[in-house]
């Protein structure tokens, strides 16, 4: 006797040509090319497009501070601010957001301070940021390793029938890890409220997606596992809100995981420390330049009459603000406490710990004493 078990459909593969509601030019698509989606409200385009122009600013400015020894490193997402910005927008308060290193517009997004984001790259302080207060875990550097964590706290929501939604950011290089196939295939299989988001910039560091995968788009993974799987336009922050907020309510209502992927471009270098002309081609860079996801939108803004002069200079004058703030938390002297080495280790600290923690306690009492006798 074999038990046969019900499974949805999943097998049709997503559209090589990504879904797209607004064309190069900020010109509304309709049709097959949109994929079924629709074309968000002016006022949400508006408020996207806001984000949009912060979140820049805010990256230019950080890589700036990188330049002048102000940071120790930063990952820029230079000209992927759609796919950053259109999938987190898509979240509520209560849902959870599981990034990567590159992912900073993200959280400045979802309302953590430029200081507290910056925290770790600067080597202040252990994360940075309440991750419980923001629903936003701390930002991965091991590859994928944080698409696992999105899939457990997913499927413990789940259990507990609490109706929250976890997303989170990969990079294309990401997708080659074990640990994304095991989140892909837990989600699929226990059915998890998780949403996957695939930045595909196109190089994982130095190596071309060509290097990577032999599958016509990376969206066309998800078919092996059983979910949907979505093949997006990273430059169009439209398409990117639109399919994430389908992705988003399907997850929450039982429907289970999706794997959306953004086609998008890494602008800037892939951290300060890197050579990008070592293995790219700058016509590739101006090539995309020329698609860039704010001109884009603020086309279409202006042509419909929902973008004013005023209105964008408020924008500006907001992103301006931004920038100022950083700054000045930036540039201001961090207050370092060696004793902190020796907080959150352990709920209850060991007895070998607190030993350490008040022999170093005595040095730089000793030390301290000893600069103030000299004076």
């Amino acid at each position: 006797m074999s038990l046969s078990v019900e499974r949805p459909d999943t097998r049709t593969l997503p559209s090589q040509k990504p879904i797209r509601l607004l064309d190069n030019a900020g010109h509304a698509v309709h049709g097959s090319a949109a994929g079924g989606f629709e074309l968000p409200d002016p006022a949400t385009l508006l408020d996207l497009y806001r984000r949009m122009v912060v979140a820049r600013r805010f990256d230019v400015q950080v890589t700036a501070l990188t330049r002048q020894g102000r940071l120790a490193t930063y990952p820029s997402a230079l000209g992927q601010e759609a796919c950053e910005i259109g999938a987190i927008s898509a979240l509520e308060a209560r849902d959870w957001f599981f990034p990567t290193y590159r992912d900073s517009v993200a959280l400045l997004t979802r309302g953590i301070a430029p200081g507290d984001i910056l925290a770790s790259f600067r080597g202040d302080w252990h994360n940075g940021y309440d991750q419980h207060a923001h629903r936003t875990a701390s930002q991965a550097t091991p590859l994928a390793t944080q698409a696992l964590h999105a899939v457990g706290l997913g499927h413990a929501a789940r259990l507990r029938s609490d109706p929250i939604v976890a997303l989170t950011m990969l990079g294309d290089g990401a997708t080659s890890e074990g640990d994304a196939h095991e989140a892909f295939n837990f989600a699929a299989v226990w059915q998890t409220p998780t949403v996957f988001v695939v930045q595909n910039n196109q190089f994982a560091i130095s190596v071309p997606l060509s290097r990577q995968t032999r599958a016509a788009t990376l969206a066309d993974k998800a078919v092996g596992y059983g979910m949907p799987g979505y093949h997006v336009d990273g430059n169009d922050v439209a398409a990117m809100y639109a399919v994430t907020q389908a992705a988003v309510e399907r997850a929450r209502s039982g429907g289970g995981p999706t794997l959306i992927e953004g086609l998008t471009y890494r602008i800037e270098a892939h951290t300060n420390s890197d050579d990008p002309t070592r293995y790219r081609a700058a016509r590739d860079v101006e090539h995309w330049k020329c698609r860039d996801p704010i001109e884009r939108l603020e086309r279409y803004l202006v042509s419909e009459g929902a973008l004013s002069e005023q209105v964008r200079t408020e924008i500006a004058d907001a992103a301006e603000q931004v920038a100022a703030d950083t700054r000045e938390v930036m540039t201001a002297e961090a207050e370092l406490d060696p004793l902190e080495l020796f907080d959150h280790v352990y709920a209850r600290p060991r007895a070998a710990l607190r030993e350490q923690r008040d022999r170093l306690e005595a040095e730089l009492a000793e030390t301290a004493a000893a600069a103030g006798g000299a004076r």
